[in-house]
């Protein structure tokens, strides 16, 4: 297909002949498609947003199968039940409420809209929304890079319409607002986050007065839902370089908005010329450092969590320095009240979070050549299958500058990794189950449920993990008789 293209920028007006290459040839002939179900039932249409701009990043390939939005002069509803009809499929969905249609083929969600305008009051997100021209459709979009439109009209096909110089801020690698940032923000706050989002997963800068909006406007985030935002900000976390987006939204103030505790990581305090790492980058570092191993997000919210609880734990001990005791049990027990007011999950992902959090410092003191087995089957008991991925994160958790300490620290944890190999070859006890199970217990000593039973279950555990008893069910079940009389005397 042959597309002429005219740009025409806000400081740019030329012409250009093109052929656009590297189109899925199954979307070349699905943009024919819509251009005929359009130019048949008498409405002007567009493909608009991600997928244009997506384009002209090289970005459609890291897609299996991208969304492509179509906005026309007229009903949205009427054209997709069009393209519906031409594609021969039932998967329409309608709504009417938002004068907005989804088409599901071949995998691609197709998205269909009139062009419209909006007006917003101060204290809502609901715009007030006028139809409108394909010129009103572009100025409410939030970014120059995603105000991008392709016509598909018969006297124009393959135009692209750039009113706002995208084009330009693609080459300059930069995230700028169509109108005055002010206006574009106020009208929907969320757009600050998705700067940072859209600056981070594309390595872009954020033009400056864009940039000085966000931080002004920053406390407009209140009328925002937190299922937005955290949507948001895990698109920032599983992003390549995650630390570039927390480092925006900390300098602009927006994370202090929605996750005042990590904020609360920043800063150095020094007593007797004695200072200590700053925290809050000292966590971005780990991030990092967890992204360019894994794409387990919650192993990434792991790496944010893990040091939450030392701004309250912080203490400066004359002869020692700047100690932080027990801020791995704090940061574990605060992570549920976190996720609850983040919107987060609280099922096994967050129990998951807690566990590494709690557990992120017990491999280091596992390091010494005298520590004993039992220390060893308890971190395998605690941990379960998720051992390797607290390895990780205790991995990722050395950031220092001295590359022989660096080194020193991932010769211990590799010496540790030995040591509980050979523990779990022995004993396996990861996701350990007790050899005797309670009903058992109950029948074999005529229990009735109640506390003997669990006293009697600490007692065979306890007696594993210390290795007075094979993890075997006949000396499970030979020690449960052996002690029953003087466990239940207790």
């Amino acid at each position: 297909m042959s597309w002429v293209m005219y740009i025409s920028g806000t400081s740019i007006s030329f012409k250009i002949q093109l052929v656009l290459t590297g189109l899925d040839p199954k979307h070349d002939k699905l943009f024919t498609l819509v251009s005929d179900a359009a130019s048949h039932i008498g409405q002007p249409v567009y493909v608009v947003g991600g997928y244009v701009r997506d384009y002209y990043l090289n970005r459609l390939s890291l897609k299996e199968q991208p969304d492509i939005d179509f906005v026309t002069v007229g009903s949205g509803i009427a054209l997709a039940e069009e393209v519906a009809h031409r594609l021969g499929t039932e998967s329409l969905n309608i709504f009417k409420q938002f004068g907005t249609a989804h088409i599901k083929w071949h995998g691609i969600d197709l998205e269909f809209v009139g062009a419209r305008k909006e007006s917003y009051q101060r204290d809502s997100r609901k715009p007030i929304v006028e139809d409108g021209t394909v010129e009103d459709d572009q100025k409410r979009r939030d970014f120059t890079i995603n105000a991008l439109s392709w016509s598909l009209n018969t006297e124009d096909f393959g135009t692209l319409i750039d009113p706002f110089g995208g084009v330009q801020d693609m080459q300059n690698r930069l995230i700028r607002t169509p109108l005055d940032p002010h206006e574009t923000f106020s009208d929907d706050p969320l757009r600050m986050l998705r700067a940072a989002r859209f600056a981070t997963q594309l390595g872009f800068s954020i033009h400056e007065e864009t940039r000085q909006a966000m931080h002004r406007m920053a406390e407009r985030l209140a009328i925002i839902s937190q299922e937005r935002i955290v949507d948001e900000l895990n698109k920032i976390i599983m992003s390549p370089i995650p630390s570039s987006g927390f480092r925006i939204l900390f300098e602009t103030d927006l994370l202090n908005q929605f996750f005042p505790e990590m904020c609360d990581l920043h800063g150095v305090k020094v007593v007797n010329n004695i200072r200590h790492k700053d925290n809050f980058w000292h966590t971005l570092e780990v991030l990092d450092n967890v992204a360019r191993v894994s794409d387990n997000l919650w192993l990434r919210w792991a790496a944010i969590m893990h040091d939450i609880a030392k701004p309250p734990t912080q203490r400066f001990v004359p002869g020692i320095g700047w100690t932080f005791h027990g801020h791995d049990a704090l940061g574990g027990s605060w992570t549920k009240r976190i996720f609850a007011r983040l919107g987060l999950p609280l099922d096994e992902r967050m129990k998951y979070v807690r566990k590494l959090v709690r557990l992120h410092l017990r491999p280091i003191a596992l390091v010494s050549e005298e520590v004993s087995d039992s220390a060893i089957r308890r971190l395998l008991f605690e941990a379960g299958d998720d051992i390797d991925d607290l390895m990780t994160l205790c991995r990722a958790d050395i950031t220092s500058k001295n590359d022989a300490k660096v080194k020193r620290y991932l010769k211990n944890f590799d010496h540790v990794v030995l040591r509980m190999q050979e523990v779990e070859e022995q004993d396996k006890l990861r996701n350990w189950q007790p050899p005797v199970k309670g009903d058992e217990i109950m029948s074999k000593l005529e229990l009735k449920p109640g506390p003997d039973v669990g006293k009697i279950k600490k007692a065979i555990e306890e007696a594993i993990l210390e290795g007075e008893i094979p993890n075997e069910y006949e000396a499970a079940l030979a020690f449960m008789y052996r002690i029953k009389d003087d466990v239940l005397k207790t």
